[in-house]
C-alpha cells in the first residue's frame, strides 16, 4: 500500500495548480512555471489548496505510479514556491571553480579545465573557489547537473580528494604500509 500516494499535497499561497483532461499538470508560482505529463490512470483532484491523488485499483503498476505521481507533483509545488539547491565542495590542492559568464569552469587536476553550461531554469553560483551551489525550480534538473559536476572527479578513498556534496561522508581507506 502506498503511504506516500495517500498523503495530500498542501498548495501554498501564491501557487496555482491546474490539471487538464490529459493529466498534464501546470504549476505556477513566484519562482516560475513547471509543466509535466502524468499517467492517465491516476486521478488528480484539487479542493481548495489541497491536492489528493487516487488510483483505480490495487495492481502493482497503479500502486507504484500512485506514489511516484504524488512525489513528482509535490516536488513541482515545492520548486515553484521555494526552489531547490545542492551544494558541492571541491577538496584537493589546486582544485578550484569559477564562473565565466553563465559557464562553470572547473580546474580539478586534469590537463584541461572542465566546462559546464547549465540548462534553462538552473543557475550556478560560486561563493568561493572551492564551493559550487546549483539552484533551480526543477529538482530533477538540479540533481542531474550536481551529479554530472560530481562525476568529473568523485571523491577518492585514500586522500579524500575530489568533488563531493556538502556534508557527504567519504569512507577513508588505509594506504600501503612500508616495511
Amino acid at each position: 500500500m502506498s503511504r506516500i500516494g495517500k498523503k495530500p499535497i498542501e498548495v501554498p499561497a501564491g501557487v496555482t495548480v491546474s490539471v487538464d483532461a490529459d493529466n498534464v499538470a501546470t504549476v505556477k508560482g513566484p519562482k516560475g512555471e513547471l509543466v509535466r505529463s502524468f499517467n492517465k490512470d491516476i486521478k488528480i483532484e484539487q479542493e481548495g489548496n489541497v491536492i489528493t491523488l487516487t488510483r483505480p485499483s490495487e495492481s502493482k503498476e497503479h500502486r507504484t505510479n500512485h506514489g511516484t505521481t504524488r512525489a513528482l507533483l509535490a516536488n513541482m509545488v515545492t520548486g515553484v514556491s521555494e526552489g531547490f539547491s545542492k551544494t558541492l565542495e571541491l577538496v584537493g590542492v589546486g582544485y578550484r571553480a569559477q564562473l565565466q559568464g553563465k559557464k562553470l569552469v572547473l580546474n580539478v587536476g586534469y590537463s584541461h579545465p572542465v566546462e559546464f553550461t547549465p540548462e534553462n531554469g538552473v543557475e550556478v553560483e560560486v561563493p568561493s573557489n572551492t564551493k559550487v551551489i546549483v539552484k533551480g525550480i526543477s529538482k530533477e534538473q538540479v540533481g542531474a547537473l550536481a551529479s554530472n559536476i560530481r562525476d568529473v572527479r568523485p571523491p577518492e578513498p585514500y586522500k579524500g580528494k575530489g568533488i563531493r556534496y556538502e556534508g557527504e561522508h567519504v569512507r577513508r581507506k588505509e594506504g600501503k604500509t612500508g616495511k
